[in-house]
């Protein structure tokens, strides 16, 4: 009864700090002034299955890729033996599936333990990739020690994991063998392994090492899941409806101001201009509440693998950009904004905006908009959109666009090209090269 009472709080204490903490998150989203679209249903699940929960665009790089599948589904099959954890916990049962499932449960359990040592491994193979291999795109500039520690933070944590369900099953095992009040489990291959490592072990330390085992399993699990909602591992949940509303356009589409395609209408005369605009407001973006809800969401998919940043043509030839720290910068303005607005004070009274404090002018002139972060990103994420919103900022606000930008921009409403010659002799090229 008293293991009862204390998994009931420890699992309450859980859920409730969760729940907190998912209602953070979605509070911050909620700053953007545009909310997520929900049109085109069916494309959007398609987008979803194909991207979120099946992998597709993991697989353009194979290694990362397979190892990442082995983690993703040990994550999810894994677990449904939390579920029986769970039951345990509340009912004070043990193993209360065996007697129902027979001989299905030894397969199940097999199954479990080749995931646990599939995910041990592709662990252990990650972070030697990180610290010892030293991957370039995991020690980019904006990988400061927060980064790279929380990756590393997150691999032995699930190392640890599953060492502790192979524990718990060697030790119960032996105590099947000893013990009549054990369920039957059959033979299990992965843990049987580890079964010497406590053969002559008294029954009471066997008991001990198990219980320690499964409780410590269990408060892993529910530890690991409170703080990946503070961590870039946060994308195990937000991958799904990142992917679900992100957009179907093509890439190289841009969104258009509406203000200032209506201002062009009337400039035209073209029939559907409003005659009677709403106030304009402010032209691209300047901090988080002038982007859209799903630039916030997609800060908060981030997982800082850097793909985006590894193929920016930016990046490579030495520019101060990093699409990955476009989106860190984004997710930690709105945390900051969110201290701010706890502690009752006025969210964006700190004196600090997302463009200058946090990203510099400097970064979003190096972009290209050539797509090649949003076409490398496994979960649809689009650093370019908030990137071109803050490049609309400074060149229609603050009039701050480099001088070279500024005669092209001249050359374009004058001209309708970046090129100072008069449109009738667009095609003059064509009469000199007959």
């Amino acid at each position: 009864m008293i293991q009862q009472i204390a998994f009931v709080l420890t699992l309450a204490a859980a859920v409730f700090i969760i729940a907190r903490r998912v209602g953070t998150i979605r509070k911050n989203i909620r700053l953007g002034r545009k909310p997520l679209a929900d049109d085109r249903p069916q494309e959007r699940l398609k987008n979803m299955t194909l991207v979120a929960f099946g992998q597709k665009k993991m697989f353009k790089r194979f290694i990362p890729a397979i190892l990442h599948l082995f983690i993703y589904v040990g994550f999810l099959v894994i677990n449904l033996e939390v579920l029986e954890f769970v039951i345990d916990g509340l009912a004070g049962t043990h193993r209360i599936f065996a007697p129902y499932l027979g001989s299905f449960y030894t397969v199940l359990m097999n199954i479990f333990e080749f995931l646990a040592v599939a995910v041990l491994l592709s662990c252990v193979i990650f972070l030697i990739r990180r610290n010892v291999i030293k991957v370039k795109r995991f020690w980019n500039y904006e990988m400061t020690k927060w980064p790279r520690l929380d990756a590393n933070i997150i691999l032995f944590t699930e190392v640890i994991l599953m060492l502790a369900i192979l524990t718990m099953n060697a030790t119960d095992q032996l105590l099947q063998q000893t013990n009549g009040h054990y369920t039957q489990t059959g033979s299990l291959f992965f843990s049987s392994m580890l079964m010497p490592l406590f053969n002559g072990l008294p029954e009471n330390t066997l008991i001990f090492i198990e219980r320690f085992a499964w409780w410590f399993h269990i408060i892993g699990i529910l530890a690991f899941s409170i703080y990946i909602t503070y961590s870039k591992h946060l994308h195990i949940f937000i991958a799904f409806p990142n992917t679900y509303y992100a957009k179907l356009e093509p890439k190289g589409h841009m969104n258009n101001m509406p203000v200032v395609t209506n201002e062009v209408k009337l400039m035209l005369n073209l029939p559907d201009a409003n005659p009677n605009p709403a106030e304009a407001g402010r032209f691209g973006a300047k901090d988080i509440n002038d982007l859209s809800q799903l630039n916030l969401l997609n800060a908060y998919a981030c997982t800082e693998c850097g793909r985006c940043t590894s193929e920016c043509p930016a990046s490579i030839t030495g520019k101060k950009l990093s699409p990955r720290k476009i989106m860190m910068d984004t997710r930690d303005r709105m945390e900051d904004v969110r201290k701010r607005i706890d502690k009752g004070e006025e969210a964006f009274a700190d004196g600090k905006t997302l463009l200058n404090d946090y990203i510099t002018k400097e970064e979003i002139n190096a972009c290209t908009s050539c797509n090649a972060c949003v076409e490398a990103c496994p979960v649809m994420i689009n650093p370019l959109e908030i990137i071109l919103e803050l490049r609309r900022y400074v060149a229609m606000e603050e009039s701050g666009a480099p001088a070279s930008w500024n005669g092209m921009f001249q050359n374009i409403e004058t001209s309708f090209a970046p090129w100072k010659f008069s449109p009738a002799d667009r095609f003059n090229w064509a009469q000199e090269n007959k």
